[in-house]
């Protein structure tokens, strides 16, 4: 028998009157969205559902959005157990709740945290991101390297074969884009982000994270979850400390992350939260693995 496999979205897959569906038919989904707004401090209900789009896009909000939004699903699936999880970026906080490694309440807090450090540090460090298509790794982590004499750039996001993310300052950045198109790349656009995120510039995010994640309650998983800094499984309480702490600069390792997962014994992946990024991901990845999404009401209703 093959594995089940929750995978959890990150920044990214936001949307104006997302979870409203949920908060409106699940008394359950409602109570644990308003512990959300309690433990944020955030009218996150009436930015989720109303807008406007500028609002939801902040990452402090973004977040903790996206967060509640895959964690809600998660919670009230009944009928069906993943045998191993993973999120993209944020993603990993809501798989690591899916794992029962961190509660809820506590979570959420953290998150939102997450998303004032890194909005700040977009803030006293600003640079940009760009996605690539067409190249492969090895060859843009050269252009990475040549174009660091113009500033700080990285590979941020191994996202799928031939699919990834670069990030750091704008100079180094747009250097790096540069010598993308010169070398063939299909596809090279900057991203319309608040930072550099998984790279240098998120530093003093990653300090101030830190302290944190040590005053945080966080326990053994009961399931694996997939670090997006290693690609590999966490169980135990230090693996998962230093997982989050890690990941704030370091590239998340998508693709090397369901490859892992694949080999250990997962053919169904069921994507938990808003949007259909990480089925793209996954297809792309493997065609072969099952592959669905869990959004809406609906689509959970079966599950309950």
């Amino acid at each position: 028998m093959g594995k089940r496999a929750f995978l959890f979205p990150g920044q990214g897959s936001q949307y104006v009157g997302m979870a409203s569906d949920l908060f409106d038919k699940s008394v359950e989904a409602k109570e644990m969205i308003k512990t959300a707004e309690e433990a944020t401090g955030v009218q996150l209900s009436h930015i989720m559902f109303n807008g406007p789009e500028d609002a939801l896009k902040q990452t402090d909000v973004t977040q903790p959005a996206i967060f509640v939004h895959s964690v809600v699903l998660a919670n009230i699936i009944r009928t069906m157990e993943p045998d191993m999880v993973a999120g993209h970026s944020l993603g990993e906080y809501s798989a690591l709740v899916a794992a029962k490694a961190i509660q809820y309440y506590d979570a959420v807090k953290l998150v939102r945290f997450r998303g004032q450090a890194m909005l700040q540090a977009g803030i006293d460090n600003p640079g940009t991101m760009a996605a690539v298509v067409g190249l492969p790794a090895e060859t843009l982590e050269e252009i990475c390297k040549k174009a660091s004499s113009e500033g700080i750039v990285q590979c941020a996001n191994f996202n799928s074969p031939g699919q990834i993310v670069i990030s750091g300052s704008v100079s180094g950045v747009h250097a790096a884009m540069e010598l993308c198109k010169l070398s063939g790349a299909k596809l090279v656009k900057e991203l319309v982000v608040s930072g550099a995120f998984h790279s240098r510039l998120m530093q003093s995010a990653k300090n101030k994270l830190e302290s944190k994640l040590k005053e945080t309650h966080i326990y053994d998983a009961k399931i694996p979850v997939y670090a997006n800094y290693s690609a590999k499984p966490v169980m135990k309480v230090d693996e998962i400390q230093n997982a989050l702490f890690m990941q704030v600069t370091s590239p998340v390792r998508w693709e090397e992350t369901i490859v892992n997962m694949i080999n250990d014994g997962a053919d169904e992946f069921i994507e938990i939260g808003p949007g259909k990024v990480l089925q793209g991901l996954v297809k792309r990845i493997n065609r072969d693995v099952k592959i669905s999404g869990i959004e809406k009401f609906e689509d959970v209703a079966q599950y309950i």
